[in-house]
């Protein structure tokens, strides 16, 4: 089978690789049908590391995918050869006091499937353990449903962090993450959202999205944005998603008093500082999120809905060609907004 592993910071190499062992009881056997970039894969790809953790190479990348089930292994119940599903990318192990808790994405031994633990899914087959998969709901394409984990990621902020009618939102950064929070907030009946980014066609996509007001943070205010559709209160909530310290404290600038701050995006400094005496003085809530929690079906259905968007999904590209899929988000380069690996091309 194909498979894609990072060999060195910035090359990816597309490699004949054995197909793996298995399914074992309580395992399925998923073909890869196709797999959505994320901005942690280009922290790997382009910096070698997130936070301190170090890429191992080769390390295979990708944790958004989606296939069909080729074989089903012993004690498995709910699935069948044919299926299609989504993949939950956190190994976790179901019983230590996190995973007791419903709060599996703080597993103490949990494994993420695509960082230096455990193998990603630019390949063509995978073995996973059959409660990490998620039934694709049936009017969603496979292009579609590699948005499953993604919006995932949003269900669990929304656990902590929610929208509510009328609130006004201040999200900050509009890649993939940022673009699928908009349309989180407008589905939850925010009365405004206002996005930021330096990127053209990034603000032209958070307005389909649904944003009222895409800033360019090159030329515009974003400050004096979030104030005027809050009556110089500023935003109820502010969804960092860009992860750079001059956004993180502009997100502290935009809110209200009392209001809470989540921080998304994933920060290339390892250190660094933020304005706390502004957030203290505000009696802000600062909020950190850390993957989905296997919120995989809510997100299915959210997407099978209709209510979540697809349109940021710009680009579908054969595995052959994932380096320079990473080339082009890396230069926000060709009007990309979410861009995904079809395996099938």
């Amino acid at each position: 089978m194909r498979s894609v592993p990072l060999v060195e910071p910035r090359r990816l190499e597309v490699v004949e690789a054995p197909m793996p062992d298995g399914p074992g009881a309580g395992e399925l056997l998923v073909k890869l049908n196709a797999v959505g970039l994320c901005g942690s894969d280009l922290h790997w790809w382009a910096e070698g590391r997130i936070h301190d953790r170090a890429a191992r190479y080769p390390q295979v990348l990708g944790h958004e995918p989606v296939g069909t089930i080729m074989e089903v292994g012993k004690g498995v119940h709910g699935f069948r050869v044919g299926d299609r599903v989504s993949v939950e990318p956190s190994l976790t192990c179901g019983h230590c006091e996190f995973c007791i808790q419903g709060r599996h994405n703080l597993c103490a031994t949990s494994r993420f499937m695509g960082g230096p633990d455990a193998q990603g899914f630019l390949r063509d087959y995978a073995v996973i353990p059959a409660h990490n998969a998620d039934p694709i709901p049936e009017p969603l394409t496979f292009h579609q449903a590699t948005l499953m984990e993604p919006v995932a990621v949003w269900v669990h902020i929304f656990e902590l962090a929610p929208v509510k009618m009328q609130h006004t939102v201040a999200i900050l950064g509009c890649g993939p993450i940022g673009l699928l929070g908009i349309a989180m907030a407008k589905a939850a009946g925010a009365q405004s959202i206002v996005a930021c980014d330096r990127v053209p066609h990034r603000l032209a996509l958070a307005r389909q999205m649904g944003a009222t007001a895409a800033v360019d943070a090159r030329t515009g205010d974003f400050l004096d944005a979030v104030m005027q559709c809050s009556g110089g209160l500023g935003a109820d909530l502010v969804y960092d998603a860009a992860g750079a310290p001059e956004t993180i404290d502009l997100g502290i600038k935009c809110a209200r008093p009392g209001a809470r701050v989540v921080l998304v995006g994933i920060p290339s400094a390892l250190t660094f500082e933020v304005d706390l005496h502004t957030a203290m003085v505000k009696e802000l809530d600062l909020q950190t999120i850390k993957r989905s929690n296997h919120k995989g079906r809510q997100a299915g259905a959210l997407l099978a809905s209709g209510q979540i968007r697809a349109s940021l999904i710009t680009h579908a590209l054969p595995l052959e060609e994932a380096q320079g899929a990473f080339e082009m988000l890396h230069e926000y380069a060709g009007g990309a907004g979410k861009v995904i690996l079809d395996l099938t091309l």
